[in-house]
């Protein structure tokens, strides 16, 4: 179970200054997500034992709801020292690496999380965070955290299968790839940073969007005008951990081992954390009016057969690597008959 009640507390305005030590080290977590969102908690919780771990050597406050940033903005301020740390979906990085835009493709349409550890915790993930580390001048401290399925949402057109999103201007929350998604289901694609989205759907400055179904019940849609979803498995959110290399650099051996370490202790329940949110969101979506439909396997593997006549064209327009793309799904079949 979640403990959002740590919100209330440590998370509206991270941790109080006149807590910290005159001699700790602080380290700025910069969010764009809101005080509820499973994104929010779970950092939370982790810069709480991050901190008591350390014996308040080093005191992490965390800035939700773009206090600070929004995640689009999170690699420039981490290169100018304007926050510590952020973590970012690869979505809000593909200016500066289009390689992240990756998980875009179409083999990787309709894919679960399983699938998707195949490529992000192995050496494709690697060779994605080395690039982000040279461009943006960060370091990734481990695994990346989880998001979970982002499905198709919608106010007013009733969604029952892929076919329904033609025509449905279409909010994605950032990145080549998503424009591209869109663009082949003959949607219009739109860009809204998350925390402006309830205000523009209750507005009608776009018909639908792609989230997650946690993200949906965090921010209430529904209040906003969603009335129906289709779960379609557009693709596999998560977040990548990101810590400014000059911050880095500066607190030494034994504080790096201690984050690392702290990290990797909580990232796996986490991910399993947000997988039982994910899934129990479905329930709320549903008592709040929400109608949703669930496609076949074999109707997402019949779309995603229809994407991948279109791979050597959305590797070219993405300006990706094709032998990375390759390698990607070749980790996501293997073991597979």
């Amino acid at each position: 179970m979640l403990r959002r009640s740590f919100v209330a507390g440590a998370a509206l305005a991270g941790f109080a200054p006149r807590a910290f030590a005159d001699d700790a080290i602080k380290m700025r977590l910069s969010l764009d997500t809101s005080a509820t969102h499973t994104r929010t908690v779970m950092m939370t919780r982790w810069a709480e034992a991050l901190t008591k771990k350390s014996g308040g050597k080093l005191q992490v406050e965390v800035f939700h709801s773009a206090q600070l940033f929004r995640d689009r903005d999170i690699a420039k301020a981490l290169r100018q020292g304007g926050a510590e740390m952020g973590v970012p979906g690869p979505w809000n990085l593909s200016g500066l690496e289009p390689n992240v835009d990756l998980f875009q493709t179409p083999p990787f349409y309709g894919r679960g999380r399983e699938d998707i550890y195949k490529v992000s915790d192995g050496s494709v993930g690697k060779k994605l965070n080395a690039m982000l580390e040279k461009k943006i001048g960060i370091v990734v401290p481990g695994k990346w955290l989880d998001l979970g399925s982002a499905h198709t949402f919608s106010t007013k057109k009733p969604l029952n299968s892929a076919a329904d999103l033609k025509g449905l201007k279409i909010r994605t929350s950032g990145g080549a790839g998503q424009f591209v998604r869109v663009k082949f289901f003959e949607g219009v694609p739109n860009f809204t940073a998350w925390p402006d989205v309830p205000l523009a759907l209750s507005q009608g400055t776009f018909d639908a969007l792609i989230t997650t179904n946690e993200s949906c019940v965090s921010a209430k849609l529904w209040e906003a005008g969603v009335r129906y979803t289709l779960q379609d498995y557009q693709f596999f959110a998560q977040y990548i951990p990101m810590i400014s290399a000059g911050f880095w650099k500066k607190i030494g051996p034994d504080m790096q081992k201690l984050i690392t370490t702290s990290w990797a202790e909580n990232v796996d329940g986490f991910r399993n954390e947000m997988a039982e949110s994910q899934a129990k969101a479905v329930d709320i979506l549903k008592k709040n009016g929400i109608t949703v439909v669930s496609p076949s396997a074999a109707e997402l593997d019949a779309t995603r057969k229809r994407l991948l006549a279109t791979e050597d064209e959305v590797v070219k327009e993405l300006k990706l690597d094709p032998a990375l793309v390759k390698e990607a799904s070749a980790a996501m079949d293997a073991g597979r008959s």
